[in-house]
């Protein structure tokens, strides 16, 4: 029977709760947690959805991080992590930026980025799971983050503003995404102008058809549903962005790679009008931003 869009959402929500669940009860690290536990497999061909098709390995889990950012965080975000990567060696977060996560499981990105933006910075992140946002809620209490929230929502409709964020980070998520053109607009348009993207994901060599990469693993084991490098660079132009390239760094399964993606939002052109004009192009909660990259004063300058 073929599955619905609903259907995978839902595997894919059942999948991260039971993990941050497992956590929270055991402090036991979320990979493990997924390959002992009960797995969701109907048929030997769908084992891997709790690891043991060999896509819960080296190649995902906290051991990306080095070890002097897991002594940063508490435990039991390290224990969550269920990433492919560390996107914070690509996104190069600077003092002061806003940052949104997709996917922020139990927030150990979030945690680290709220570290490296500092106080006049910021870090979101968003998740639709409610045992994973209770989790990184928890964990941003024991680390005393302050510059922090968790928000629940879908990464294909991001509750917040357009042209709010300078810098989005994912990690092995987007993949698990049934409308990913959705989550490319999203991050396209919670962007400010001059804003990037530093992404870790699970991406097919090109050669590999949709039914290849199914072959290799589930859609929750996040491989079934990854898209090819060539699909990767087609959407993000798709969306607006440019200076797009998606880097292989490791091997996931034959023909499948975790990779780094980045991708700039185009800086917009300054372009000032008096504030009758402003107030039919441009949204409330834009006014500030809407000039540039830079702030400027709400009332004096607008987008055209």
């Amino acid at each position: 029977m073929t599955e619905t869009r609903t259907d995978l959402v839902e595997q894919v929500r059942a999948r991260y709760a039971a993990a941050a669940a497992a956590v929270t009860s055991s402090s036991a690290d979320a990979l493990t947690v997924l390959d002992d536990g009960p797995c969701c497999a109907t048929s030997a061909n769908d084992a891997s959805c709790c690891g043991s098709g060999g896509e819960v390995d080296a190649a995902f889990g906290s051991g990306l991080y080095s070890s002097e950012e897991q002594g940063e965080l508490p435990a039991q975000a390290v224990a969550a992590s269920l990433g492919c990567g560390n996107p914070l060696v690509v996104a190069e977060l600077k003092a002061g930026e806003r940052v949104l996560d997709l996917g922020s499981g139990g927030g150990i990105d979030v945690l680290l980025s709220a570290r490296r933006v500092g106080p006049t910075g910021f870090a979101y992140g968003v998740d639709m799971t409610d045992e994973m946002l209770e989790l990184a809620r928890a964990n941003a209490a024991r680390a005393g983050a302050t510059n922090v929230e968790f928000l629940k929502g879908r990464i294909e409709d991001v509750p917040l503003p357009d042209g709010s964020i300078d810098v989005v980070i994912s990690n092995c998520v987007i993949n698990l995404s049934v409308d990913k053109p959705a989550v490319l607009a999203e991050m396209f348009r919670v962007l400010a102008p001059g804003g990037r993207i530093g992404i870790s994901d699970v991406v097919a060599e090109d050669g590999l058809t949709p039914a290849d990469r199914a072959e290799r693993g589930t859609y929750v084991g996040c491989i079934a549903g990854a898209l090819s490098r060539t699909e990767y660079l087609d959407g993000l132009a798709a969306a607006g962005f440019t200076d797009a390239t998606v880097t292989f760094t490791h091997e996931t399964a034959p023909g499948m790679h975790a990779a780094v993606v980045r991708a700039t939002r185009p800086a917009s052109v300054a372009s000032c009008c008096a504030p009758t004009a402003q107030a039919s192009c441009c949204a409330p909660h834009a006014k500030a931003y809407c000039c540039g990259e830079t702030a400027t004063a709400a009332g004096s300058c607008g987008c055209q």
